[in-house]
């Protein structure tokens, strides 16, 4: 009996014990200047990971104990760390208003589901082609490319017009090349991304279409703290085919408005592969961005954007024409009023206006001298969103909203044939080739979501979006008239996409289920492109203005675990996809450009019944010291046609990153593996081949010898692998490639920036 006694008076006194360690805590959070209460800061115990979120008075209860350290953050403030005291107030200072950002971390009222954010800092001393190369490393993401240039992510089974890639938070240039010469990703300069912004699936539909996923390429923007002229000269070289980098950067901030000034021009020559072949991959471009934005107020900010860039003499391995020029030019506007009302957040605005002029040409080929072939084509889009936000509670958040995208392109190729059956034409003919028809494409869309806190630490977030399409060509080519009755009279489709999802998140887990409908509708390619080939195979591909939209239907559950020491994130991926759309060989349609050469049929884009993508991604990241970091993450997708009984077509293969980077004050080195398995799961039907596995290791140090200048030197493809991607396109541009185009072989390259 004593000895019970004892148990339970201990364990009262341990109670006690714990009670006095640890109690529940209240404070507020409020901006340092306006002394406003900030609703949905998160507060974070760095001691206990115990977490809180700021109510609509800026008033927050946690789990602690006096002077426990406290994270205190949210998307528009400054984060900050404080020691925890009783009635404490937290004075956060405004770090800039965004405008351009679509992804919130903190608030799980804020979060989309099935989201992340790629800081990219190592980029700085390596100077990749283009931004498409920013994804190589990024787990689930594989890289198809036409050359050294034209390259752009594919994330899962996902690419092209599947995966919306938009600048700051809605703005677009669209490829005017059929073959995507000129992607999305080659018409901004990487230095110029700060970050990249990722949605993994049809899981909002707040930013246009939403089929399989959203890449948002989040642009640098100055701080209202940061008064005055600020800036910085950057510059690089590449031992590996003579590459020059040069950039440079002015900023100008004042309280009422402030200018952002950005240049670059880039030189890359043709590069060695880890055989010692040389791969014709050389471009110039000339890049240059001007912003203004306005502050009328402290709840208002207007912000002006243009930017062009000018590629010149760029070289495709792997398509048979090449580009003299490939301009384009962005202008947008963007205005937000924040702070509204108790009930109303925020309203935004947002337009944009886009044009490419593109020229292909086969002048530099061994076919020229047959047939000259110029193929001028251009894209524009203008585009706008509106969005309302509104707080109807403390525990929910609404986004109503409407964008628009419209959509033109136009151009067609002219042939000069100088020779037919082996002799020269004394009197050349000249032909011209219809490419787009002069075909448009307008996408209205309407849409509202909401994020609800259910619990504590859990939010439930629902989503409806209606896309009202048109589409229409105006000067169609005969034979493809005539394919299709004769007449090609303007559709139209109503499309509806849904999205559910529940989060939970406290004490560093955060767990996500997440189901989502995502509905695109035929790209302009697919509907109206006429005997142009734009696959990895001879075929001439024909366009079909009867596609229906194709439609995921996606499940996915994630978690992250967040330890003292370590974190360890998993996620598996299921999608249903529906009217998937694909090109099929159709015997009735014999191939209209030298018809005797194999294949001598078209293929033709059509609808599937059924295909299915699975998959899964796993991290696990490690400090080991306060200065050694260790991460690693692998990824896998499987992707299945089942009309057709064969995997589905592009699909990046396993791929591993393992990294180890060791900081100090004034320098850092880092070490990164990458480990890709063989690609034996492929499509018969779109003559894909078979890809060897294979591992790269590359090696990067930075340091900063004075304040303000920090010199970056590395060893990329350290072991001079030979290798090839999966993904890129297989056009034999010269015997020694074998119809496939070799990645670099060992580069050495150095970057320097001064910033002042």
């Amino acid at each position: 009996m004593k000895k019970n006694i004892l148990v339970y008076v201990s364990i009262f006194l341990f109670g006690i014990s714990i009670h006095a360690q640890s109690s529940i805590i209240k404070g507020k959070v409020i901006d340092v200047k306006t002394n406003e209460p900030i609703q949905f800061a998160t507060i974070e115990n760095l001691g206990n990971q115990e977490n809180s979120i700021t109510n609509v008075k800026g008033e927050f209860s946690i789990i602690g104990e006096v002077d426990d350290e406290i994270k205190v953050s949210h998307l528009s403030y400054k984060p900050i760390i404080v020691k925890l005291q009783n009635d404490i107030i937290v004075q956060l200072t405004l770090s800039h208003i965004d405008l351009n950002e679509i992804i919130v971390i903190g608030s799980p009222l804020d979060d989309i589901s099935q989201s992340t954010v790629i800081n990219d800092t190592e980029k700085r001393i390596s100077q990749p082609r283009s931004v498409g190369h920013l994804f190589n490393d990024i787990k689930g993401f594989g890289i198809v490319k036409r050359g050294a240039y034209a390259s752009e992510p594919v994330f899962r089974s996902f690419k092209y017009e599947q995966l919306n890639i938009q600048y700051d938070g809605g703005m677009k240039v669209l490829n005017a090349c059929p073959n995507r010469m000129d992607p999305i990703t080659t018409h901004v300069i990487p230095e110029e991304i700060e970050k990249i912004e990722i949605v993994k699936g049809p899981f909002t539909v707040r930013f246009g279409q939403n089929f399989g996923g959203i890449i948002n390429l989040v642009s640098k923007n100055p701080t209202k703290d940061q008064l005055g002229f600020h800036g910085s000269i950057e510059g690089g070289f590449e031992t590996n085919g003579g590459n020059i980098v040069n950039g440079a950067s002015l900023v100008y901030v004042d309280e009422k408005y402030d200018v952002t000034l950005n240049g670059s021009y880039r030189d890359f020559g043709d590069y060695k592969d880890g055989k010692g072949d040389e791969v014709p991959s050389s471009f110039k471009t000339t890049d240059y961005s001007v912003k203004v934005g306005i502050n009328p107020t402290e709840k208002q900010r207007l912000q002006l954007t243009w930017r062009q860039s000018f590629a010149r003499d760029i070289d495709h391995a792997g398509l048979p024409m090449d580009s003299p020029y490939d301009d384009s030019s962005l202008a947008g506007i963007d205005y937000k009023l924040t702070n509204i009302s108790d009930k109303i957040q925020s309203f935004s605005t947002k337009v944009f206006y886009s044009e490419v002029d593109h020229l292909m040409t086969n002048e530099n080929r061994p076919n020229f001298m047959m047939v000259d072939a110029q193929s001028p084509v251009s894209s524009s889009i203008y585009g706008g969103k509106l969005e309302l936000v509104l707080t109807p509670s403390d525990k929910s958040k609404v986004y109503i909203g409407g964008d628009a995208n419209i959509i033109g392109r136009e151009g067609d190729r002219t042939r000069i044939v100088k020779m037919m059956n082996g002799n020269m034409l004394s009197n050349p003919m000249t032909m011209v080739d219809k490419i787009w028809q002069d075909a448009s494409l307008n996408d209205i869309g309407v849409f509202v979501e909401g994020k609800f806190k259910v619990a504590d630490f859990t939010t439930l977030t629902t989503g409806l979006r209606t896309d009202f399409i048109s589409t229409s060509i105006d000067d169609p080519a005969a034979d493809f008239e005539a394919l299709y009755g004769g007449v090609i009279e303007e559709k139209t489709e109503t499309n509806i996409s849904v999205t559910t999802s529940l989060k939970y998140k406290k004490n560093g887990l955060q767990t996500q289920l997440a189901i989502g409908r995502g509905v695109r509708t035929a790209s302009m390619l697919e509907r109206y492109i006429n005997h142009f080939s734009v696959g990895v195979d001879p075929f001439e591909y024909v366009g079909n203005p009867n596609l229906k939209p194709e439609i995921n239907n996606q499940i996915e559950l994630s978690f992250i675990k967040k330890f003292k020491t370590f974190e360890l994130g998993a996620s598996v991926f299921h999608s249903f996809l529906e009217d998937y759309i694909f090109a099929q060989v159709n015997t009735d349609i014999p191939r209209k450009f030298m018809p005797t050469t194999p294949p001598v049929f078209a293929k033709q884009f059509i609808n599937l019944d059924k295909a299915s993508q699975t998959g899964f991604e796993f991290n696990f990241n490690i400090n080991t010291t306060d200065k050694l970091s260790i991460s690693t993450d692998v990824s896998y997708t499987r992707g299945q046609n089942k009309d057709f009984d064969e995997p589905l077509s592009q699909i990046p293969p396993f791929k591993a990153n393992i990294g180890a980077k060791f900081e100090e004050d004034r320098y850092w080195i880092s070490l990164n593996t990458r480990i890709v398995g063989k690609q034996d799961r492929i499509s018969t039907t779109y003559m894909e081949q078979e890809t060897p596995s294979y591992g790269t290791i590359d090696l990067r140090v930075g340091f900063e010898p004075i304040d303000k200048l920090s010199i970056g030197v590395a060893a990329l493809n350290l072991l001079d692998t030979s290798y090839y991607e999966h993904l890129n396109f297989s056009f034999k541009n010269s015997n020694t490639l074998s119809g496939r185009i070799y990645e670099p072989g060992r580069n050495f390259t150095t970057y320097i920036k001064y910033k002042f």
